[in-house]
């Protein structure tokens, strides 16, 4: 029987390889460039508390650091995002259930690799009055892959946003930041 990670990989797999597509890319770009050799993946199960103080949020609002995070719940409403971020005041949308389906979150690193084309996912959880499980699958590149504007991303007048970056240097930096 295949296990749940190989199962969450190899749907991370085939996102990599339609957003490659997407980018006018070969579908096996980030298999050749080395992200998903021996990827910095992981899969995390989380429980949410059903209540906490009046107006306080679960988990506060973040994006992913990494390329990609799959994720699927149990159905209970709290998970929210914010389809642009830069934007204030920040709009707040709930994510429907879709049974079987997997909610897919943009990280900060495909971001930096599309020269923000696609933007990481801004989300947060709320209060819903019961208790919430869910699963997220963290698909981060190997830590040795370079993160760099891909060419379909950028042009003469969209230079690339930010330099080159191994990945696992760029993921060390973040975890700092946020733990500091």
């Amino acid at each position: 029987m295949e296990s749940l990670y190989s199962k969450f990989f190899g749907v991370g797999k085939k996102v990599l390889s339609l957003i490659a597509l997407s980018l006018n890319l070969d579908e096996d770009f980030f298999e050749k460039v080395g992200a998903i050799d021996k990827p910095a993946a992981f899969l995390r199960l989380l429980h949410y508390p059903g209540e906490m103080g009046p107006h306080q949020e679960i988990c506060s609002a973040h994006t992913d650091f990494g390329t990609l995070t799959l994720l699927l719940t149990d159905g209970v409403q709290g998970l929210q995002i914010c389809r642009n971020k830069l934007e204030e005041p920040q709009v707040w949308e709930d994510v429907p259930h879709m049974e079987g389906a997997f909610i897919v979150n943009i990280g900060d690193l495909m971001e930096r690799w599309t020269n923000c084309l696609y933007r990481s996912t801004m989300h947060r959880v709320k209060q819903s009055g019961r208790e919430r499980y869910s699963m997220a699958f963290f698909l981060d590149p190997h830590p040795e892959c370079v993160v760099e504007c891909l060419q379909s991303c950028c042009s003469e007048s969209s230079p690339p946003r930010f330099a080159p970056i191994r990945s696992g240097e760029y993921l060390n930096e973040r975890f700092k930041i946020q733990s500091a």
